[in-house]
């Protein structure tokens, strides 16, 4: 049973860094779409970041490019996203998620999730 978990999450001030990790045991995802995914308080669910657990690059949301930074180690069998220069827009609980084949922008098309954490960004 595959099992994502984030951490790192927490309440910071607009222009602070935070790194959020996603920790996944139980099964490897090789060939598999490894994204970031936020949810504001009466928004949709809507794409951060993405990378492939196997090969190079990394895609990234309008809003976020530049500022975050998506990356893995395949040793700890993790997910990082490092955030810079938070916005209070930036406020959300983010979620990982796993997919095999391409990486979509569309978290219906994800098959796995973790359970959450959150991101507060004050002015």
């Amino acid at each position: 049973q595959a099992r994502l978990v984030e951490s790192g999450g927490g309440l910071v001030q607009a222009g602070d860094s935070l790194t959020l990790s996603c920790t996944i045991s139980g099964r490897t995802f090789t060939a598999y779409a490894m994204a970031w995914f936020r949810q504001a308080p009466g928004k949709e669910r809507e794409f951060v970041s993405a990378l492939y657990w196997t090969s190079t690059g990394t895609y990234y949301s309008d809003s976020v490019k530049g500022r975050f930074t998506i990356s893995r180690d395949n040793a700890k069998n993790t997910l990082y996203l490092q955030m810079n220069s938070l916005k209070p827009e930036d406020t959300a609980v983010y979620y990982c998620a796993a997919k095999s084949g391409w990486y979509s922008r569309s978290p219906h098309q994800y098959d796995y999730w973790g359970q959450g954490t959150q991101v507060t960004v004050s002015s």
